[in-house]
């Protein structure tokens, strides 16, 4: 008999209905039309599957439904008989399978293609009863003869799958399959009997493919792929045919296929290291990714280029631009993929190139809409700026290119472009004076304030010269406009009609017309047509088109007033610095304080949208001081005039130390120490180092070579769902797999009686869903059963699985026992990622979902306390070590991680050390998704409750 575990049935849908009794499905089988029978057929192999063999209607299906000629009975009889116990107790075929066996091997005989084809398709699913294939063998082999080359595939499968199994019972199948593939003529008959000999007589399908050597080319697609797989097994031995093999692969790289295409580079890299061989396979590679149009496609491909770049070191330096073409796709993913494995290529000699066809993309970016235009185009620019750089010599024919973005709608764009700007003017001083200039000239067309913001800082810190801080006085005031502000948007509105308040007469009403107004709460309220002309007024004097620096402050960008306060305040003192001129340096002074003062003053009144902030105004007024006092605060000089560039530096440094190691850390050194082993090729049984080993990729991929847990382990993950005195007892072994959750449930009969149609019955709350129900079971008296029931997995939410235990007892009663919820871990699904602070923001302002958690810890250290979050959440800390670092009572962090899912979640950890040593403060989580901000926040709790920080 065949044993349990290596029985794979065909699954068939069941709808739910209550199963007919044994005599009616025997009444229907035996009276009814042929889709009753079919009907009643599906039942029963439905019921087979579920443990109710039925064995007493073997016999009613081999009289009543074996003699039909209706094509769907026919297969389902197939699925019949794979499932139906064919066996007596005794382990000894049924008498009834001889009739069975001889309408199979009439079957084999049928006049009509298809019924061979099916039934030798079926053969190969009953290949574990070597008493019903014995007498099929002699008509199995004819029907390799067939004229149909249908029937010829499926019988050439057949063999092989008999021979596989029960070698005896075709002993000469190689010899067999070899003569019939050298008369063969059909490519999937050829590609099947092909296959066989690979699995089954390696030497024989080396034989053919050195005979038919100069065909390959011209062979079909399956059988091409068939052949790369007998070249890399059979070059895994060494064998004498490897320079044959490899101009074989050479050419099949020009095939028309593209997986063929794939396969062949794939192997020819792992057959030789030659340089010319790799570069072959690589232009393959990207030849691949132009032409395939499926994105997965095109990652897949990438990756394995990537691999293969890493490997071979700067021998593919030369395809860089081919690599460039594969920005053509739509597809951002594949574009950046694409740039990451260009920029890890680009070189002295190939970077000009490289960033000059950048160039040209941007340039297309302004012309071209699509939906992704505007993620593309950051892209190249972040992709320039690494370039730049690295590379000194390209960085002054790309600044002044990139300059020309700042005005750019897309923020991020401009905002990518003003970082560039910065790295470059401080990394090149050469190029500092041109830069800025260049720089002062597009204020007028930059519309963010982050943008400005940014190159105000540039200006202020990099302008040195008498002429050019001049040059910055008065290009500031071309996007300012008329100073004081206050006043001149006055004496607008006061051109606009707005003075005609003041010439009213005092005993004249305010207005001779009342109109009813709805206010926001719903109540009227009356509105004079005074009131309202002049709102409009104001309405409109904010309207009117004004420079945009000024712009900025009028919408309430306060922030951005204090960076042009700080600028001018450094740009002041650098001139009283260079130049000897003191009257024009107090008339620059006195020029900066009068637009300082102005900004506060318009921020106070009604023409901006918001108020000024304490901040921004307490910053100012700091600007105004540090001027009014100039003489006297001689290290407010150093701070302004040195202490912000030395910190920008430093910056940048640890950006460049950080870098360097990272780069360091993928560079693999290899040492050899003076007593390792040697290890001869030659003398190996394989050269493992030069295979890609498939098998072990496919032992990988499904799990089977990775280490099992071990016993303890698997106890800390049970959970019980019932009381020791309860009638059953059960408790389930929980383990996360990926998007599954696998629940392993042993249940034990405490009782002395049988009980019997027991059923356990899972419901899940959250985004979790029962994939298959479990089957209904008999258990006997203090005996035990496992039941095994799978969940999926669709969001990262804290799920709960609940439900109960129904049984029928003594008499048919009916009793239940509710189980213990079992709570799924959010931890299972979150991992630690990392960002830049950029996108960090970015998505701190998109998500709408907040949660926030107050602070309630026995842990006394602030960092303790930080370290305690993030193991006790999965996330990471972007803020920087040295941002931490130092003896504080003060911390603020920012922590991010994802899920399996592709969901984000972000944190912000702001607390402080009170005057008693508690830490008191909170954490703000945000997400895109309700469910994760909240489970996550639950998290938090759960630990803080715990309190079980490192030691400080």
């Amino acid at each position: 008999m065949s044993t349990p575990d290596s029985t794979c049935y065909t699954v068939v849908f069941e709808d739910g209905t209550e199963a007919p009794t044994t005599q009616e499905l025997r009444s229907q089988l035996e009276k009814g039309s042929d889709d009753v029978k079919l009907e009643a057929l599906r039942k029963i192999i439905v019921a087979t599957i579920n443990g109710n063999g039925q064995p007493t209607l073997l016999m009613p299906i081999i009289q009543y439904v074996l003699p039909s000629r209706n094509k769907q009975l026919k297969k389902l009889l197939h699925f019949y008989w794979e499932v139906c116990p064919k066996y007596d107790e005794n382990g000894k075929l049924k008498q009834e399978m001889i009739l069975v066996c001889n309408a199979i091997r009439n079957d084999l005989q049928h006049p009509n293609e298809y019924i061979r084809g099916a039934t030798l398709r079926f053969l190969q699913k009953i290949s574990k009863d070597a008493e019903l294939l014995e007498p099929l063998i002699p008509t199995c082999r004819s029907c390799l003869e067939h004229r149909h080359s249908y029937v010829r595939k499926n019988a050439v499968f057949a063999v092989y799958t008999i021979y596989r199994q029960f070698e005896h019972l075709i002993p000469d199948a190689p010899e067999l399959i070899q003569t019939f593939l050298a008369a063969e003529s059909d490519a999937t008959c050829k590609r099947n009997a092909f296959v066989f000999l690979t699995n089954c007589a390696m030497p024989k399908a080396v034989e053919y493919v050195l005979q038919v050597y100069d065909q390959i080319p011209g062979f079909d697609e399956q059988l091409q792929l068939s052949i790369i797989e007998v070249i890399r097994l059979d070059c895994k031995n060494d064998s004498a045919h490897r320079a044959r093999y490899i101009r074989c692969v050479f050419e099949l790289l020009t095939a028309s296929s593209h997986s063929v295409k794939y396969e062949a580079a794939t192997t020819l890299t792992s057959l030789t290291q030659n340089p010319a061989a790799v570069k072959a396979a690589a232009s393959c590679f990207i030849e691949l990714v132009v032409k395939e149009s499926d994105n997965n496609v095109k990652l897949i491909v990438l990756d394995r280029l990537d691999s293969l770049r890493q490997k071979h070191e700067h021998v593919l330096d030369g395809l860089v631009m081919d690599i460039l073409r594969v920005l053509t796709s739509s597809d951002m993913e594949v574009r950046r993929k694409a740039v990451s494995i260009v920029l890890s290529m680009v070189t002295s000699r190939n970077v000009e190139e490289v960033v000059t066809f950048m160039k040209k993309q941007l340039q297309r970016t302004l012309t071209e809409d699509y939906e992704k235009i505007s993620d593309y185009r950051q892209l190249l620019i972040q992709s320039i700026h690494v370039c730049a750089i690295k590379f000194s010599e390209v960085a002054a024919s790309v600044v002044y290119a990139l300059m020309e973005f700042l005005g750019e709608s897309n923020n991020p764009a401009a905002v990518d472009v003003i970082a560039f700007v910065r790295s470059v003017v401080e990394k090149f001083p050469d190029l500092r004076q041109t830069i800025t200039e260049k720089l002062m000239q597009t204020f007028g067309e930059i519309k963010s304030g982050k943008v400005f913001r940014g190159a105000l800082w540039i200006v202020g810190e990099y302008c040195e010269s008498a002429a050019d801080i001049q040059n910055a006085f008065q290009e500031v005031r071309k996007v300012l406009g008329e100073i004081p502000i206050l006043a001149s948007e006055q004496r607008l509105l006061d051109e606009a009609g707005g003075d005609e308040e003041e010439e009213k007469p005092k005993d004249e009403p305010e207005s001779k017309s009342t109109k009813p107004r709805i206010l926001a709460d719903g109540t009227y309220a009356t509105e004079t047509a005074y009131t309202s002309t002049s709102s409009a007024r104001l309405e409109a004097v904010k309207a009117a088109a004004k420079p945009p620096l000024r712009t900025l402050i009028l919408q309430g960008d306060f922030y951005t007033g204090t960076v042009l306060a700080s600028t001018l305040t450094k740009l002041v003192l650098r001139y009283a610095e260079v130049s000897a001129d003191v009257k024009a340096a107090n008339a620059l002074r006195a020029e900066a304080m009068l637009i300082m003062a102005s900004i506060i003053r318009v921020g106070q009144s009604k023409f901006v949208t918001i108020p000024i902030d304490e901040d921004s105004q307490e910053r100012i007024m700091n600007c105004v001081q540090t001027l009014s006092e100039l003489q006297a605060k001689e290290p407010a000089v150093d701070v302004f005039l040195k202490d912000t560039k030395a910190a920008y530096t430093k910056m940048i440094t640890a950006q460049e130390k950080k870098a360097a190691e990272k780069k360091e850390q993928e560079v693999k050194v290899t040492v050899v120490q003076v007593d390792d082993l040697l290890t001869f090729r030659q003398f190996s049984k394989k050269s493992a180092d030069e295979f890609i080993d498939y098998d072990e990729d496919v032992g990988r991929a499904t799990g089977a070579g990775e280490v099992t847990e071990d016993f303890l382990s698997s106890l800390s993950r049970i959970s019980q769902l019932t009381g020791f005195s309860d009638a059953v007892y059960a408790e389930a072994y929980v383990k996360v797999q990926g998007f599954d959750i696998l629940l392993d449930v042993l249940l034990v009969n405490q009782t002395g009686d049988t009980l019997q149609n027991l059923c356990l019955d899972f419901a899940t709350l959250g985004d979790l869903k029962l994939v298959e129900r479990p089957a209904v079971h008999t258990l006997a008296p203090h005996s035990f059963h496992s039941i095994k029931a799978t969940i999926k997995v669709s969001s990262t939410e804290t799920g709960v699985i609940f439900g109960n235990i129904l049984w029928e007892g003594p008499g048919m009663s009916e009793s239940c026992v509710v189980l213990n919820d079992i709570h799924i871990d959010i931890m299972d699904y979150i991992k630690p990622a990392y960002c830049n602070e950029a996108q960090f923001r970015s998505m701190w302002t998109e998500f709408e979902w907040e949660n926030r958690v107050n602070v309630s810890t026995s842990i006394g250290d602030l960092q303790g306390y930080l370290k305690h979050i993030m193991n006790s959440t999965n996330m990471a800390c972007l803020t920087p070590e040295g941002a931490m670092s130092g003896d504080c009572d003060f911390l603020s962090a920012n922590l991010y991680a994802r899920s399996l899912f592709g969901e984000d979640a972000l944190a912000n950890l702001s607390i402080e050390k009170t005057e008693t040593g508690a830490i008191s403060g909170h954490v703000r989580i945000r997400s895109k998704t309700q469910g994760i901000a909240l489970s996550l926040g639950d998290r938090i709790t759960i630990a803080q409750k715990e309190n079980k920080g490192p030691p400080v």
